[in-house]
């Protein structure tokens, strides 16, 4: 199978096991980026078994309402049920990089509220040590230089992803020469703590609770190692 077959199995695996979380009354968290994108097409499908959905971007609202599904703002829930996104990268522990369509800000708020959060990804995502893929970083425009000067003394190599501003208004900030990651908890709070950060792509603190990986054998289901 090629990658798209791959996120599309992916997806269609996810769909399956989120029917079997939700009932009529429940509010589904949807992430941001072409695996997500899959879930969101074949979700469509079973519209009539959840309530309304919340996004992680504008885009992805956009899909949503365009099949019909209600989509409600992160306040208005009372609880979102199940969470579901795709990833940059994935290790072991279910730690993820996500960020690279620059929705990682409304993405760790929705994992936040979720109750589930269920990881989507083909196998190219999987990784020993993250840090391969560039960390995005969001950022307060006007703090760009300064948060970039901080980045560099992490033994990071920022690059800022000029031409793009975030659904809040902000800048993305690519910081390459991570790899390997020994610990993203660590750094993943280190980053935070710079002034005019907003939140930076690791999703290590409050990793994946499982995340299902399409393989070439098939789809393979992670929980956190331990």
């Amino acid at each position: 199978m090629d990658q798209d077959q791959l996120k599309r199995a992916v997806a269609a695996a996810a769909v399956e096991y989120t029917l079997s979380k939700i009932n009529p009354d429940s509010i589904v968290g949807i992430g941001t980026g072409s695996t997500a994108n899959c879930f969101i097409d074949l979700l469509a499908e079973h519209k009539h078994c959840f309530q309304s959905a919340v996004a992680s971007s504008d885009a992805s609202a956009e899909r949503l309402r365009g099949h019909g599904i209600e989509v409600i703002e992160l306040n208005a829930a009372a609880e979102v049920t199940i969470y579901i996104d795709g990833a940059d990268e994935a290790n072991p522990h279910l730690e993820l990089i996500k960020g690279g369509g620059a929705a990682l800000t409304r993405e760790k708020i929705v994992t936040a509220v979720a109750n589930e959060f269920v990881c989507i990804a083909d196998e190219s995502k999987w990784v020993d040590y993250l840090g391969t893929f560039p960390l995005p970083v969001e950022v307060i425009p006007m703090a760009r230089s300064y948060v970039a000067r901080e980045l560099v003394k992490l033994g990071g190599d920022p690059v800022w992803r000029e031409n793009v501003v975030t659904d809040n208004g902000n800048q993305i900030l690519d910081v390459h020469h991570l790899y390997p990651v020994a610990s993203a908890c660590a750094l993943e709070e280190k980053i935070n703590h710079i002034t005019g950060v907003v939140t930076n792509g690791f999703f290590a603190l409050k990793p994946a609770d499982i995340l299902f990986l399409a393989t070439q054998q098939g789809i393979v289901t992670h929980h956190p190692k331990t």
